[in-house]
């Protein structure tokens, strides 16, 4: 009867029984989660490791029971701490805003269409450098990058310089009201390339979440503060932007990595 109202096979029941009071049934399994758990130093959740688990070791696992093994053995997912600082840089009377056109309709189906920029910057050395980049808000894939030891206009503008040349006529690209963005500079080069621009409202960074989440993402992942040069710095974001793009699935990407996910969507379309 107990069997029936839980919605149990009464097989299924007998079977967890035999295993029921062994407090090591199931430590296979947590070796197996700690392996992945342990090699990103304790940064992964439960969706990370499930995808981590069928893609690296072809196993399927429920994520509950990740859930309960990771709560029966203490691996506590560390969970990376929102920015309190933002930079604002106060604009000249030349510069100017656009309409905020994205309107945060960040679930767009077409791969490069719709792509999102901003700049943060990264402590090196006792000081700052700072990282551009432009996203792909359809495939979450990154686009272009650029860093720079200044804040100089070539930071954002080598930065669109970068993108595929091929793809950005009629690219809607979005941005906060930040100085480059509202510079001379920066708005001729997206009209001559007859690319869209819009604008966050002032003082909504939600407007422009999916490049606020990437940067999170990104220093949450990336050992930035081992790096001894520049150059060595550089190398480093080389090889995460790689990494990002194709080899670190997202759950919201049908489990595929961006790259992956540009390339089934221009299959199906």
């Amino acid at each position: 009867m107990l069997c029936l109202v839980a919605g149990v096979s009464k097989s299924g029941y007998y079977e967890w029984l035999k295993t029921a009071d062994d407090p090591d049934s199931d430590y296979e399994d947590y070796l197996l989660i700690k392996e992945i758990f342990d090699k990103k130093k304790g940064k992964y959740g439960w969706r990370t490791i499930q995808m981590r688990l069928k893609r690296d070791k072809n196993i399927i696992m429920n994520h509950k029971k990740i859930i309960r093994i990771k709560d029966k053995y203490g691996l506590i997912t560390k969970v990376r701490r929102k920015n309190p600082y933002k930079m604002i840089m106060e604009k000249s009377q030349e510069h100017r805003t656009c309409d905020n056109i994205l309107d945060r309709n960040f679930k767009q189906d077409k791969p490069r269409q719709v792509g999102c920029t901003d700049i943060t910057y990264i402590p090196f050395n006792h000081r700052f450098v700072y990282l551009s980049v432009v996203k792909d808000i359809t495939t979450k894939e990154i686009l272009s990058w650029n860093i720079l030891p200044h804040l100089q206009m070539e930071l954002v503008l080598d930065t669109i310089k970068l993108l595929p040349q091929q793809q950005l006529n009629g690219m809607l690209i979005h941005s906060d009201q930040g100085f480059h963005y509202t510079n001379p500079q920066y708005i001729s080069m997206l009209q001559k390339l007859n690319m869209v621009q819009s604008m966050s409202r002032k003082g909504n960074c939600i407007d422009n979440s999916p490049i606020e989440s990437f940067f999170g993402h990104f220093k949450d992942e990336v050992d930035y503060k081992s790096c001894k040069s520049f150059a060595e710095l550089k190398n480093v974001i080389t090889d995460y932007m790689a990494y990002y793009n194709n080899d670190r699935p997202q759950w919201n990407l049908k489990k595929m990595t961006p790259v992956e996910y540009r390339n089934h969507l221009l299959v199906i379309s």
